[in-house]
């Protein structure tokens, strides 16, 4: 069975611009458009998904309560966290990262730079 990746995005176009870049390095991609639907999706694939890559500014849930109810939660305490967001504020990153986010990457984003931050969180080779 293929590693999971879950982008949370309520950008349709977003989530399939991540969606491409991920299915390129080999994973299956899961989506949701909120905080609520990405925590759904955990709770029944918790053991495949290996990645969240997750935007701030959504309806519903944000990313940021999205992120301290994943680490809320101890099944997803090693599950790597990467905001995608247009917030570029350095406060604004140390909040993701102090919530439980392990990686920042700010829109507009290319295709090396989400390849890098996995290499980073050692996700991908």
């Amino acid at each position: 069975m293929p590693n999971k990746v879950l982008i949370v995005d309520d950008s349709r176009a977003m989530r399939c611009i991540l969606a491409k870049i991920i299915a390129g390095l080999g994973f299956e991609v899961l989506q949701a458009g909120d905080g609520l639907q990405a925590l759904a999706i955990l709770g029944h694939e918790h053991s495949q998904v290996r990645l969240v890559l997750s935007d701030w500014n959504m309806p519903t849930m944000d990313g940021l309560a999205f992120v301290k109810a994943v680490r809320a939660d101890q099944r997803f305490a090693a599950l790597p966290i990467v905001m995608v967001t247009t917030e570029t504020h350095i406060e604004q990153m140390i909040v993701a990262l102090s919530a439980g986010a392990n990686e920042y990457i700010m829109k507009p984003f290319t295709t090396e730079m989400v390849e890098d931050k996995l290499r980073m969180l050692q996700v991908v080779r």
